[in-house]
């Protein structure tokens, strides 16, 4: 006993245990410590609280809104695709006797697989718009297909409407002006197939507007004034300039169709003018005007407190519906669909290209514009994420 008794008392103590708040505690209390004459606890600096990294993006939430104007659009394609395939197929449905479509030929089937293939493409972009996977697409694969449908789809989304309406008001609506033409189609595939295309602009026009504000939005926040002065301003100004003259072309030509001129036009164009067409007409010669409204306002920052996106937007729709269907209408001219006797005079292929380019000049300048504004924002916040994304010090101790 007295031998175990010897043992335990002149067996060494453990040491201290660390305490997990950052400093040496005493088995024996903080009273007895002080009593045995031992040093104080020592301490370590607590470590550096950084703050969580900067979020860019918001997380995506499809939700119910953004799944029904997804099921529409995709359900809106529907009949223009079984139209087009049906008429690539040999189908003539729709298509009335007499029609220059039963005798299209090779061009003709060409483009309504092509057409079939931009409605898949329209599939494609709902579902890009309200998936997940969407938000790792390349901003120009997204970007570019959205500005072709606009500058497709938005001709229709407008001008049908009016069509619809100077009919009522008393317009000839399919009776050409000349007399004597063919009909080209039955009356029902207009409302059937323009009435998708409605669908269509309006549900993927609403799905994008969501997408890109939750991407993008901060590049056209604020308003005109407060945009930092671009070191490539004159270049910039040189280019709005250069599209305001070429828009000058089919501005003109719009505006002389849609009061009724025939120059430029051939003969079969002519005979079978309609209200309809004056109506479309003067569509093209708007878009023209926003085309060239939203670049001059854009490059020279005039009415400084317009809200930034009201130009974007002007020059968006502009320059989409002028190179698109300036584009649209020269292939058409030049892979000769329609009638095969019919001849496009050389001022109207013309007038097609000089509008698609004006269009390309307008997009030129607003993706440079989305470039710069997107550098500056980046820049301005790498300073602040740097700081915040620190790593935190690892503990010291005193010795």
């Amino acid at each position: 006993m007295t031998a175990n008794r010897r043992t335990d008392h002149g067996a060494l103590p453990r040491p201290p245990a660390p305490s997990p708040h950052g400093r040496t505690t005493s088995p024996y209390g903080p009273e007895r410590s002080a009593d045995r004459g031992s040093s104080p606890p020592l301490r370590t600096e607590p470590a550096l609280r950084t703050e969580p990294p900067l979020r860019t993006e918001s997380p995506f939430r499809t939700g119910r809104a953004r799944a029904v104007l997804r099921a529409v659009a995709i359900a809106s394609c529907v009949p223009y695709i079984t139209l087009k395939a049906a008429w690539a197929a040999g189908s003539g449905v729709g298509i009335p006797e007499g029609s220059p479509l039963l005798d299209g030929g090779t061009p003709l089937v060409v483009g309504n697989a092509a057409t079939v293939l931009m409605g898949g493409a329209v599939v494609v972009l709902a579902l890009l718009l309200t998936r997940p996977w969407g938000r790792r697409v390349p901003a120009w694969l997204l970007v570019l297909p959205m500005w072709v449908a606009s500058g497709l789809l938005l001709p229709i989304m407008t001008a049908y409407p009016l069509q619809l309406a100077v009919r009522l008001l008393g317009g000839d609506g399919g009776r050409p002006a000349g007399g004597g033409a063919e009909p080209f189609l039955e009356p029902w595939v207009f409302g059937v197939v323009y009435g998708g295309f409605i669908l269509q602009g309006l549900t993927l026009g609403a799905l994008f507007t969501l997408y890109a504000g939750e991407r993008w939005g901060a590049l056209w926040r604020g308003r005109l004034r407060d945009l930092p002065e671009s070191p490539t301003a004159p270049a910039l100004r040189a280019t709005a300039v250069a599209a305001t003259v070429f828009a000058q072309v089919p501005l003109a030509a719009h505006l002389l169709w849609a009061a009724g001129s025939t120059a430029g036009l051939d003969a079969g164009t002519a005979a079978a003018r309609t209200s309809d067409f004056h109506v479309l007409e003067a569509v093209n010669a708007v878009f023209a005007v926003c085309a060239v409204t939203g670049v001059l306002l854009l490059a020279f920052r005039r009415g400084g407190r317009l809200p930034s996106r009201v130009p974007l937007a002007l020059a968006w729709a502009g320059s989409a519906q002028t190179a698109c269907w300036g584009g649209w209408l020269t292939l058409a001219v030049l892979a000769g669909a329609g009638d095969a006797t019919e001849r496009t005079p050389q001022a109207t292929v013309v007038i097609y290209a000089v509008q698609m380019l004006a269009g390309a000049l307008v997009v030129t300048l607003g993706a440079h514009f989305f470039a710069e504004r997107s550098a500056a924002l980046a820049s301005s916040s790498v300073p602040v994420r740097r700081a915040v994304e620190a790593p935190a010090p690892r503990e010291s101790r005193v010795p």
